[in-house]
């Protein structure tokens, strides 16, 4: 999905930043199904752990992932969320890396841990629920805290969606509960109105305007974790040999 892995290392050498490639394969609706039979034949695991441990793509990049991405479906898994999260899983194992589900309209996380965490044996501190502030049920944030998984919150690019205003809230009740070191945020701009050169909130806005306002919420300190020693948590790997 356009991923440019090529522009990845100079792009972190130069900004100073450090950046996680994602293997993975989103909802089927992203892709043809010529795309979608070849890889149901060459084993779509195989594929996830190539390039988290060679490199990713057709072209000799060097240029390793360092997560598995993959998809729900709305209130529940289809056909494909599960094939896409048994490759995970499998991939996961054979790797550690971890892995992070996107939740549409952040609906499903329950199911998502019943079968990574229940079924598939995904340690639950490997895995990462996006998208949650787009669903603000506080009962099932809480639930997928307490089953252990990291939860992210994003979304200032979706102008029409529960987001920012909401987000606040959404932290505060889940840190004050003793879910802090679990909480993560991200900016979602995936398209190209949303990013900063275009006139867009971009990811800039996570720090010019989310930023103040969660301190309002739940102080300085709390959310300085929440940038910095969270995702260096939820994003650290042990490659094996």
């Amino acid at each position: 999905m356009g991923r440019r892995v090529g522009d990845l290392p100079e792009l972190s050498r130069t900004s100073g930043v450090r950046i996680v490639a994602a293997t993975g394969l989103h909802q089927a609706a992203h892709y043809t199904a010529e795309l979608l039979n070849r890889l149901s034949t060459e084993g779509l695991a195989d594929l996830f752990v190539r390039e988290l441990t060679k490199g990713i793509g057709i072209a000799d990049t060097g240029v390793r992932a360092g997560l598995i991405k993959v998809a729900g479906g709305f209130h529940g898994l289809d056909a494909h969320a599960r094939w896409t999260m048994r490759a995970a899983a499998e991939a996961h194992h054979a790797t550690g890396a971890p892995i992070a589900v996107h939740l549409e309209l952040g609906t499903g996380a329950l199911d998502v841990l019943d079968l990574l965490c229940g079924e598939l044996d995904v340690p639950p501190d490997r895995l990462i629920l996006g998208h949650l502030n787009r669903s603000p049920d506080l009962t099932m944030h809480h639930q997928a805290a307490e089953a252990g998984a990291y939860l992210a919150f994003d979304g200032p690019s979706r102008a029409n969606h529960a987001t920012d205003w909401r987000m606040p809230e959404a932290v505060k009740a889940l840190a004050d509960a003793g879910f802090a070191d679990q909480l993560l945020l991200g900016g979602d701009t995936t398209t190209a109105g949303a990013r900063a050169v275009n006139g867009g909130p971009g990811l800039p806005y996570l720090l010019r305007r989310v930023r103040p306002r969660l301190e309002l919420a739940v102080g300085e300190d709390l959310v300085e974790r929440i940038l910095t020693r969270n995702p260096g948590r939820a994003f650290a790997v042990e490659w094996p040999p």
